[in-house]
């Protein structure tokens, strides 16, 4: 997909706007690895980079009942949608929505005690990121992100070119011994469950896929975006045991 075309960026985003998630995950996910970071402050200062939409931010909101939260992404609507469920739930006294490019983030050291991502990472790169938010967090903080790996060697064909816009994609291991290298202690980790792509994130995409197929049917340049968002559902569905994401829980 060409981000530089108006009509295909459009179209990208009607197909993404409004969704629950924009990537998988869910809030038994969410549980396990606000597990494995253990025990924070009973006021915790929770950072939700790259938040979406905020479905996982709504979930910390609710598991850490004290927490103050800082939600950031570089797309407004979002945002948007980030305050409207706050206020929706109640939590918008302690959740802050904020549009800010995760790469230029302007917090003091040790703001946070606990910073958390979702499988937006791999934006500014895996190691750039573990080692550019490292001096946000205090003293003991723990940072929990989730990242696309590989669960075998060879893929076929069809899933490397689902895949070729992310060709530094690696497995577990790896992620694992970059998570040390770069000076912080690995918690825990886990691959996530298959639910985690389709409850709130595939199953409503293909939803949204059906209707607005039928109405840019005669429109081959919104259609060839429609047609690759369909080939990443039809892909996972087929050869789902050859890629996930890994959810990677760290302290400093």
């Amino acid at each position: 997909m060409d981000f530089n075309d108006p009509k295909q960026r459009e179209t990208f985003f009607e197909v993404h706007d409004d969704l629950p998630r924009q990537g998988p995950g869910n809030r038994a996910c969410a549980e396990r690895a606000l597990k494995l970071a253990g025990d924070l402050p009973k006021n915790a200062r929770v950072f939700d980079i790259a938040c979406g939409p905020g479905m996982q931010t709504m979930y910390l909101a609710e598991m850490l009942p004290d927490a103050q939260i800082t939600a950031v992404d570089a797309y407004p609507p979002f945002i948007d949608e980030v305050r409207a469920r706050a206020k929706r739930r109640g939590c918008a006294d302690r959740v802050t929505a904020a549009v800010s490019d995760m790469s230029k983030l302007e917090f003091p050291e040790g703001s946070f005690d606990l910073i958390w991502c979702e499988g937006a990472a791999y934006i500014m790169g895996v190691e750039k990121a573990l080692r550019g938010w490292k001096s946000l967090l205090a003293s003991g903080g723990k940072l929990a992100l989730s990242e696309a790996v590989w669960l075998k060697e060879d893929p076929p064909e069809k899933v490397r070119l689902c895949w070729e816009e992310y060709p530094d994609m690696k497995d577990a291991a790896f992620n694992r011994k970059l998570v040390e290298q770069c000076g912080y202690h690995l918690l825990g980790d886990f691959i996530l469950p298959e639910e985690a792509w389709w409850d709130d994130y595939y199953t409503p995409m293909e939803e949204r896929l059906k209707k607005i197929g039928e109405k840019y049917r005669n429109d081959p340049v919104a259609q060839q975006v429609i047609d690759e968002c369909q080939l990443e559902v039809d892909v996972y569905r087929q050869y789902s045991d050859y890629y996930s994401y890994i959810f990677l829980v760290m302290t400093v």
